[in-house]
């Protein structure tokens, strides 16, 4: 009786396949600048917040001399508010308000691990102190962060 039992165990054991969870479920969109002003300034600014579900705010990043970024998107609601401050050399400060509407879609690895959601980017609106426009370059938003998602264009300085 004893030899079954070590015999299933072992079979149970051997039987059993490793779980390959993603170590990293955030998924992310990739932001940016495009056109006349492609990159920020080195001593140019750009801090983003955005409001949560709760009515609160989080700054998610700020950015000195970048011309791509990446922030999460939030699996709670169908729209993110996305508020940017562009702050120059001067200390002049430019908000702008960005909505990133999407889909919430759940994708699931396996049933062992915890699920995460993918996007799909419908709609951009945004005020225009800053931002000149905003378009979508790639709207399926997933664990690839090589593509850019969103495209920024700033008002030129001419």
């Amino acid at each position: 009786m004893r030899k079954i039992g070590i015999a299933l165990s072992l079979s149970l054991l051997l039987s059993c396949s490793s779980i390959d969870c993603p170590l990293n479920n955030t998924v992310s969109a990739v932001y940016t600048l495009g056109g006349d002003v492609s990159s920020l300034g080195a001593a140019d600014t750009l801090t983003i917040w955005t409001i949560l579900a709760n009515g609160n705010d989080t700054v998610l990043n700020s950015f000195t001399s970048a011309s791509t970024f990446t922030l999460p998107i939030s699996y709670h609601q169908p729209t993110d508010v996305l508020v940017l401050c562009y702050t120059d050399t001067v200390g002049t400060h430019l908000l702008d308000t960005l909505y990133v509407s999407k889909t919430n879609e759940p994708h699931f690895e396996s049933v062992d691990c915890n699920p995460s959601f993918f996007h799909e980017l419908t709609n951009l609106q945004c005020t225009h102190h800053m931002l000149d426009s905003v378009s979508i370059a790639q709207p399926s938003v997933n664990y690839d962060t090589k593509k850019t998602h969103i495209y920024l264009y700033f008002h030129s300085d001419d």
